[in-house]
């Protein structure tokens, strides 16, 4: 999700060596290598689809994972950020390994903030994101600017090792991050909340149900292309890409308020998409965006992937987005 700044606290504070114990005691078994295989990279599901720790959608039904279940802390830390919960899960980086360079670009990414709570961290490991580096410290809770491009270091010999919680949100958490503070503010006079420990109380929070339109609606559609067009880096070809998404955007609400996203519709919706990707092909493959992602990629993981039939974009989600913006 694009933000107004890299990075935002937010006034919660955790209790680090409790997360750390009960992490501790689930052994070493329920972790998973990286998806991709990155060198150092490791992660333990948390919320997943059907609560399976080995299912790695962003579609479906999401649900606690017998791992958090057992965690009754952790699960206390989700409960008091006010959130639905996308796929969330601990991320681990070895001493001297990274995360590489990279901006989130798929569907998923969109509309989605990536909170990072550091349980076991060192002083010396640096997050940074767009111009600004930072150390998050054990028990804090941040948000950060996944649009922009951004890699976290760790030059130190222990592990680092966040709980990331995925999520779109919810009217109290978008309150407490208007009460967060932008990195780069001062802390004096700036107060934080510790979430105090309930012994034994395992936490029930909302978690998504739904994350995939059938059809995307018109007024998402726009919000997205809004975004391609307001971050695109001037170029030759932007007016004629312009012109052919507004076509595409007119026709695409004229069939929307003719079917809504009912399955007689998929097939017009269909062919209209795609009379859209070969048209606008030519012109914005040239063009990139402002966090040096490629404009033409982008449109076709943020919209074209997913704008009719959720079946085709659940079979497609998995491939897609893991290469993109799943790493931090």
């Amino acid at each position: 999700m694009k933000l107004q700044v890299p990075f935002i606290q937010l006034p919660l504070v955790f209790d680090a060596g409790v997360l750390a114990a009960e992490i501790a005691a689930l052994g070493e078994g329920p972790w998973r290598p990286h998806p991709q295989g990155f060198p150092g990279n490791s992660m333990l599901p948390l919320v997943a689809v059907n609560g399976d720790a080995g299912n790695e959608a962003f579609s479906g039904p999401m649900a606690p994972t017998p791992e958090l279940q057992r965690c009754p802390y952790l699960s206390q830390v989700f409960a008091s950020l006010g959130v639905t919960a996308g796929r969330s899960r601990l991320m681990r980086l070895s001493g001297h390994a990274e995360v590489t360079r990279h901006a989130d670009q798929g569907y998923y990414w969109a509309e989605r903030v990536r909170v990072h709570i550091p349980v076991v961290t060192q002083p010396t490991v640096r997050f940074e994101c767009g111009d600004a580096a930072i150390n998050m410290a054990a028990g804090e809770c941040w948000i950060f600017d996944t649009w922009r491009q951004h890699r976290v270091l760790n030059d130190a010999v222990e592990s680092r090792v966040h709980l990331v919680v995925d999520t779109v949100g919810g009217g109290l958490f978008w309150d407490m991050v208007n009460r967060g503070r932008p990195h780069d503010a001062p802390r004096l006079g700036w107060q934080q909340q510790a979430v105090p420990i309930q012994p034994g109380v395992v936490a029930r929070f909302p978690c998504e149900t739904v994350n995939v339109p059938a059809v995307m609606t018109p007024w998402e559609l726009n919000d997205h292309l809004g975004l391609l067009f307001a971050d695109a880096v001037p170029h030759p070809n932007l007016a004629q890409a312009r012109q052919i998404t507004t076509r595409f955007a007119r026709t695409w609400q004229g069939l929307w308020f003719q079917y809504g996203d009912r399955p007689e519709g998929h097939a017009s919706y269909r062919a209209v998409l795609q009379r859209f990707i070969e048209e606008i092909k030519t012109p914005a493959q040239p063009m990139v965006l402002k966090n040096e992602l490629r404009w033409y990629n982008a449109l076709m993981t943020i919209v074209c992937k997913f704008a009719v039939s959720a079946e085709q974009a659940q079979a497609e989600s998995a491939a897609q987005q893991r290469d993109v913006g799943d790493n931090a």
